[in-house]
């Protein structure tokens, strides 16, 4: 079948789907970019302006410099940032230790797992990810007929990496790997990681979501990058929603070799950075300050909700980010109404014929709210 053939088809398929659906709850479930449960799609998760633990957003950010550079950024609203985007593929290429072909910017790290995604199923093909995970990349893959293979998490909720080597097949064209995981925050080893990479890469190509790195201490940081430098079949997608507070300004990149890059930017329709997205990431590069600030801020709040699970005997993944995932003490409809009610917005997985919470980390003061909330309803 043809490329036009596939998306015509696709097109087709994702209009019949909304039709059925309303239009909100359609929404909902492209902005989450994760599988909704059936309790949230039993619940609206649109009730009017909460406190939102549901989307792993930085609740610090854009920091004082991003802001500023947003404001300056606005005299040069009226034209298209053609010049601008070489500047900060440069930049980013600097920081990566690579040159600038090895650069595919896009709008947020999103828009590179959807083209990913999308290139598997045009190409044909399989992809394979662990499970639970952040699933864009499968979901786009999907719409475009491709197979998704998943390998569950293991008992500490963290990647099982032999279980993933092992179900890698003839037809596997991306091995998907988010480290740090989203939803669970837990981390794979290292060395462990870079091994099981650089193996694999020879089978297959890897795919290693890094979202959330920047939020380990900077000693525990291992970017796949360094994979990339070394010729291996490596993709990594980074992102400035995260640590950098920028999530609404949809900003993030992938590095990969050029040939990599070349096959996803065939994908990519148009141009689709803006001035202000621009300027908060070139001023936000490098701000070490804000990030550890942001780092400090974000342990000291999820160790409280953490110590509060730990006093409930409840098993949840050790998080190293700003997330946390928790078998639901009740039914995950009536928590997400009853959060809902008073206030707070949080997530609602299925995995192994459980339900489980998804809690994002707020500030400190939205943490204890939280729990104080959260241990009413769950006494």
């Amino acid at each position: 079948m043809s490329t036009s053939l596939s998306r015509r088809a696709w097109f087709k398929s994702a209009l019949a789907a909304g039709a059925a659906m309303p239009l909100g709850m359609s929404l909902v479930q492209e902005l989450m970019a994760a599988p909704m449960s059936r309790a949230e799609m039993e619940f609206s998760l649109l009730n009017g302006k909460l406190i939102r633990l549901g989307s792993n957003e930085n609740p610090y950010g854009p920091s004082p410099k991003a802001r500023e550079a947003i404001q300056k950024s606005a005299g040069d609203g009226n034209r298209y940032a053609f010049e601008q985007s070489d500047e900060i593929r440069q930049l980013i290429a600097e920081k990566e230790g690579v040159t600038p072909d090895h650069i595919f910017l896009a709008a947020g790290s999103g828009e590179v797992l959807a083209i990913t995604g999308m290139s598997v199923g045009l190409e044909g093909g399989s992809v394979l990810s662990a499970w639970p995970t952040f699933t864009m990349l499968m979901n786009f893959a999907e719409k475009f007929n491709a197979r998704w293979d998943k390998v569950n998490l293991d008992k500490y909720m963290v990647h099982d990496l032999e279980a993933m080597a092992s179900a890698v097949k003839a037809d596997t064209k991306i091995l998907f790997v988010v480290n740090p995981n989203n939803p669970t925050g837990t981390i794979v080893d290292n060395a462990k990681l870079k091994a099981f990479c650089t193996e694999m890469s020879k089978k297959t190509t890897v795919f290693s979501d890094e979202a959330y790195l920047e939020f380990l201490e900077p000693s525990q940081q291992s970017s796949m990058v360094e994979l990339v430098k070394q010729g291996h079949n490596v993709i990594v997608s980074r992102t400035f929603s995260k640590i950098y507070g920028l999530a609404g300004l949809r900003i993030g990149y992938a590095v990969a070799k050029p040939e990599l890059i070349a096959r996803l930017q065939k994908n990519q329709l148009g141009t689709i950075l803006n001035q202000a997205a621009i300027a908060a990431a070139k001023a936000s590069l490098g701000d070490n300050e804000f990030m550890a600030y942001t780092r400090k801020m974000n342990a000291e709040a999820r160790t409280y909700f953490t110590n509060y699970l730990d006093s409930k005997k409840w098993f949840y993944g050790k998080s190293h980010t700003n997330v946390v995932l928790f078998p639901a003490p009740k039914s995950g409809k009536m928590i997400l109404e009853e959060t809902n009610k008073r206030g707070y917005q949080i997530r609602v997985w299925e995995y192994q014929d459980k339900e489980w919470c998804r809690v994002s980390i707020g500030t400190l003061d939205e943490m204890k709210s939280f729990v104080k909330v959260f241990d009413e309803i769950i006494p």
